[in-house]
């Protein structure tokens, strides 16, 4: 069956009004924090919606994306925060301390922005080993100079034992987005591609197996990593690149749903294009999760013009990313839906993520 045929079935199934319910996004309906809250999925908008938008939300928070972009005296900057609570703090690929830096400078990165300057503050356990907080402080700095940029300011704050699991970080960056650079929902359009550069759902298992509460032997490493580089090269290829989201909590699915959502076109993906380590599907079909939900922290889904799909992924593979792909399309209908067409000649929607299947991983 062909992919429009496919498409036009589960497009009688999604009329306007389960489309306008979906965009309407969910009620903020539970009287305490869950770990939910954190997965990046529903629960996760609600609370933004309902608690901290409602409260202080304005025209920079509007901009829906994980770097918000502001001019200073005629310079377009990035700036972007976020704190990281992985556990356990060392896992097989990576460490919070690369986390930390690889996760603010890819926000920066697929705004556009050529990452520039960090600040790193660390709240501390008491009890934590020196020497464990001397590793992944080596590991931070390793992750700035890869990634080019500065260490300008921090803080340090420890509190006593049980009022944290050994140590958090908060990291926050400042980057440069040259001249020419444009990228937005507003530029995507019907017929665009979407690609991704890697396989996706490594770093999630990885932090899973990591944490030895289940009894599988599984060598999946995070795919941890600044993304800038990549990035670069597009631009420096003229590639057309309409927009980018490094695929961090409530993963691939999820990114695609704020894609559909905020521009109320169609996503379809197709499921035998979308990268994924057979070590990495063997997990999670193990633990029915998944892969489209599970977390990345090295790998960014991008919509580009159909013209250069195939010049991108060449782009991507020639700078290192070697599982970089075309996974889907842009479509006009079902609006601000995801469809996931499969192997097997059907398709199925792709909703937000629900619950917290893997929490902690970032």
């Amino acid at each position: 069956m062909e992919p429009k045929n496919r498409l036009n079935e589960v497009e009688e199934k999604v009329n306007d009004q389960i489309a306008r319910v979906r965009r309407r996004g969910g009620r903020l309906k539970d009287e305490v924090v869950t770990l939910s809250h954190g997965a990046g999925g529903k629960a996760s908008a609600a609370l933004l919606d309902h608690v901290f938008f409602d409260i202080y939300g304005n025209q920079l928070l509007e901009q829906s994306s994980d770097s918000t972009v502001v001019t200073v005296e005629g310079e377009r900057l990035a700036f972007s925060t976020d704190g990281y609570v992985v556990s356990p703090i060392e896992f097989p690929g990576g460490s919070i301390g690369e986390l930390a830096v690889n996760g603010t400078v890819n926000d920066l990165a697929v705004a556009g922005a050529e990452p520039r300057y960090l600040s790193v503050a660390f709240i501390l356990e008491e009890g934590l080993e020196i020497e464990t907080l001397r590793r992944v402080v080596v590991k931070l700095r390793e992750a700035a100079d890869t990634a080019g940029v500065h260490i300008a300011t921090g803080d340090t704050k420890v509190v006593p034992k049980g009022a944290a699991d050994k140590l958090y970080i908060t990291t926050s960056g400042i980057g440069v987005i040259p001249r020419g650079r444009e990228l937005g929902f507003e530029r995507v359009a019907v017929g665009d591609r979407i690609i991704v550069s890697g396989p996706i759902a490594d770093h999630g298992m990885s932090v899973m197996m990591a944490r030895g509460d289940l009894a599988i032997d599984a060598p999946i490493e995070s795919d941890s990593r600044e993304v800038a580089s990549l990035v670069k090269k597009l631009f420096d290829d003229r590639i057309d690149v309409h927009w980018m989201r490094d695929a961090t909590r409530g993963g691939l699915a999820t990114v695609m749903n704020e894609l559909a959502e905020t521009t109320e076109l169609g996503i379809a993906l197709e499921d035998e294009k979308i990268p994924v380590r057979p070590m990495t599907r063997a997990a999670c079909d193990i633990l029915g999760i998944d892969p489209l939900y599970v977390a990345n922290e090295g790998t960014f889904a991008a919509v580009v013009a159909e013209a250069d799909a195939t010049a991108a992924v060449e782009a991507l593979r020639a700078a290192g990313a070697d599982g970089a792909a075309v996974i889907g399309r842009v479509v006009d209908k079902p609006v601000a839906s995801v469809v996931l067409l499969t192997g097997f000649g059907g398709a199925r929607m792709v909703d937000k993520l629900v619950g917290d299947p893997l929490p902690r991983i970032c």
